[in-house]
């Protein structure tokens, strides 16, 4: 008999996981995808169209709250779960729920899930969201355009609207984001690529989405998201860790496991961080994987406008996910804010509204600094009215997009900028260099 199937998951590896496990497999039957992490993404059906053959109807997707009651009401054997950058507790509290429930738990490795590319493939990861592996992953792209190599970079999943139309995705110009309805957190993925001359890819079917960006590439860079480990078999896996979240890398899903597999781990941010932590950070490396290649890198802002912000009371806009499920408490923002004089750094949470007040209920350790939030077209709204009402002499934006090109300010505004430069030897290119002497 199959075995009745949930994935558990946030709209990205739970699809890709359903994609090359389990949609062909005629001995599982899915009846289920959770979802949660993310704002309003339950409550939708993954088509028909993607889900193959052995799904006519395609698969309801649920709220994670319902999962004890789909478990019971489907009489399902398996849970999968297929989500990340959570704590290890937090894992094996869903473990627990599961296996109460009466259903087996389980996660799927790199062996079951990993697409084997035709090309050579770069993956850049990291431990928490919020690292620095957008900066590394641009970095690398630098490094390999200087070498004449032409690049399609392919992030991780963010499909949060019509499925069917976001089974393979491609961003070259910034008409391209507006085509596809991208959300802020979708912008601030793929935009700084574009500005920099890259190819995105992104989507739902990530199969589809390596074969397309093959075509045109010499080399394809898998950006990820979260600390999730690689929808692909890399030739080189370069992992990026976070000295201000030191001991991170063995406590939260799947931290571990990029740092296991790593080539390259790359510490971060060694400019802005203690020195107690980087060492802190360094042993546990050694002690996961003593055989990688160990990186050191700062993160030095820029900021366009300096005298926006000096004597100021600004408010902050920093990176929505590294606030939220990333668990930062800071960004680039706040330390431009700090290091340019600011007078005064601006709470606002007495001004926000709606889905905005519910993201600082369901992350009350954010403080005093506005996530952009924008998972959809209502959010976005949101975020606009409170930006409206909060009662400031300028704007820092710390996010790596320019907001502006969604939002409108009352005062004056500047941007944060962050690039990723290494410290010393090692360093990305000698190491590229030494893994392909032909490039």
């Amino acid at each position: 008999m199959k075995r009745r199937v949930i994935i558990m998951g946030a709209a990205g590896r739970d699809f890709h996981n359903f994609n090359v496990y389990f949609r062909d497999n005629v001995d599982y039957e899915v009846v289920a995808f959770t979802a949660t992490q993310i704002p309003d993404i339950e409550g939708r059906t993954y088509p028909k169209e993607l889900a193959g053959r052995l799904y006519p109807a395609g698969i309801p997707i649920h709220a994670e709250d319902e999962l004890v009651k789909l478990i019971a009401e489907h009489k399902v054997d398996i849970v999968v779960f297929s989500y990340s950058d959570v704590s290890n507790q937090y894992v094996m509290e869903r473990s627990a729920l599961v296996n109460a429930a009466g259903a087996d738990f389980m996660l799927l490795g790199p062996t079951s899930t990993m697409v084997l590319p035709k090309k050579p493939l770069i993956s850049i990861t990291a431990v928490r969201t919020g690292s620095g592996k957008s900066q590394t992953t641009r970095r690398v792209c630098d490094i390999l355009k200087a070498k004449g190599k032409k690049l399609a970079v392919i992030r991780h999943p963010m499909p949060y609207g019509d499925l069917v139309k976001q089974e393979v995705q491609r961003f070259e110009t910034y008409a391209d984001l507006d085509k596809h309805e991208c959300t802020i957190e979708e912008r601030e993925e793929y935009e700084p690529h574009i500005e920099n001359g890259t190819v995105v890819y992104a989507g739902v079917d990530y199969e589809k989405i390596l074969r397309a960006a093959e075509k045109e590439a010499d080399v394809v860079i898998w950006d990820g998201g979260n600390n999730d480990f690689s929808f692909y078999k890399p030739d080189l896996s370069i992992v990026v860790v976070d000295p201000h979240r030191a001991g991170h890398e063995l406590l939260y899903y799947p931290s571990a496991v990029n740092v296991r597999m790593a080539d390259v781990i790359v510490i971060n941010k060694v400019d802005t961080a203690a020195l107690d932590d980087i060492q802190f950070l360094r042993d546990n490396v050694m002690q996961l994987n003593p055989h990688a290649i160990v990186i050191e890198a700062a993160s030095p802002i820029q900021v366009d406008n300096p005298a926006v912000i000096r004597d100021k009371r600004v408010l902050v806009i920093e990176d929505g996910p590294t606030l939220t499920h990333g668990g930062m408490e800071y960004g680039a923002g706040v330390l431009a804010a700090r290091r340019f004089g600011a007078a005064e750094i601006i709470d606002p949470r007495p001004y926000t509204v709606d889905s905005i007040s519910a993201t600082y209920r369901k992350y009350p350790k954010i403080g005093h600094l506005l996530p952009a939030m924008g998972y959809g077209e209502k959010q976005i709204r949101d975020l606009q009215k409170t930006v409206d009402k909060v009662d400031c002499d300028a704007v820092v934006i710390g996010t790596p997009i320019d907001l502006g090109r969604l939002l409108k300010f009352k005062v004056p505004a500047t941007r944060v900028r962050y690039e990723l430069q290494e410290i010393g030897l090692p360093n990305l290119e000698k190491t590229i260099a030494a893994k392909f002497p032909k490039f």
